[in-house]
């Protein structure tokens, strides 16, 4: 079904593997059309409770293809010629591509898990601290190589990371592009967890599959409520809190929870 990634669904869990491992998992068009389908498909299929994603071979992803003339001229319908003389809009492939993926990973109901096998740069890094969950193997690195091409960080960095590392850390982090290993990740707070490389997957997957056994509208509102936080201020977060919790106490899965505590047995939720 794709060409660019693939797919497997196992106790709950959709494995994304970007698989283009000769570009180090760079994105292109191909890549970026299928991967938005493949996060419709999982938050649409009942049976998938959590997404990991990772790449292939020895990096997870590389960014963007600089050579995919498609993404980086920002129009498919133009011509060579006017690819090469014309300076590209880079806004379009932002607007079209990299957005409209951190937001389905954003605003997935489901967990995201990720899986940092290689070095994540640019984009690849974007997208990997976007993500619920980020398990990173011990020789896997970091980099935002956005501002040695004079550009921004895009795809959410700036949000995201400012938010996960600080303001003081996440500036020169990306103003002097350097490279950033997992072990110094960990301490940042950029990421939840270090795997050695041969452990890394199994790990990954012993992460994907306890997000998915646990109850699916707690997860929604959980992630829901800390992805907005910032936005809030105390009185009105707590209030938000008190909504959500409202909201759940009437659920079939509090119920389970409840009786499966005091029963003294491993519950089973149905996301109602």
């Amino acid at each position: 079904m794709f060409e660019t990634i693939q797919v497997e669904n196992n106790n709950g869990v959709a494995l994304i593997t970007l698989n283009r491992p000769d570009k180090l998992n760079s994105f292109n068009t191909q890549m970026h059309i299928e991967m938005q389908q493949a996060l419709d498909n999982a938050v649409a299929d009942e049976a998938v409770k959590s997404i990991l994603i990772t790449g292939a071979g020895r990096g997870f992803c590389a960014g963007q293809d600089l050579s995919d003339r498609a993404v980086s001229a920002g129009s498919e319908n133009e011509s060579e010629t006017e690819t090469t003389a014309a300076a590209p809009d880079l806004s379009s492939s932002i607007e079209k591509y990299y957005n409209p993926l951190i937001r389905r990973i954003t605003n997935s109901p489901k967990p995201v898990v990720c899986a940092v096998n290689g070095v994540a740069a640019g984009a690849g890094a974007s997208i990997a601290i976007a993500c619920d969950v980020v398990i990173a193997a011990r020789s896997a690195s970091f980099v935002l190589a956005f501002a040695n091409i004079g550009l921004v960080p895009d795809s959410g960095c700036t949000w995201n990371l400012t938010h996960a590392i600080g303001l003081a850390r996440a500036k020169a982090f990306a103003m002097l592009g350097e490279r950033v290993k997992a072990k110094q990740a960990l301490e940042w707070g950029m990421i939840w967890q270090v795997a050695d490389n041969e452990n890394l997957m199994s790990e990954a997957m012993v992460l994907a599959e306890r997000l998915a056994a646990q109850p699916p509208l707690a997860m929604q509102h959980t992630k829901k409520l800390m992805n907005t936080a910032f936005e809030h201020s105390l009185d009105s977060q707590v209030e938000r809190e008190r909504l959500a919790m409202q909201y759940l106490g009437k659920t079939e899965d509090y119920k389970e929870g409840v009786a499966a505590f005091m029963e003294k047995r491993k519950p089973t939720y149905v996301g109602k």
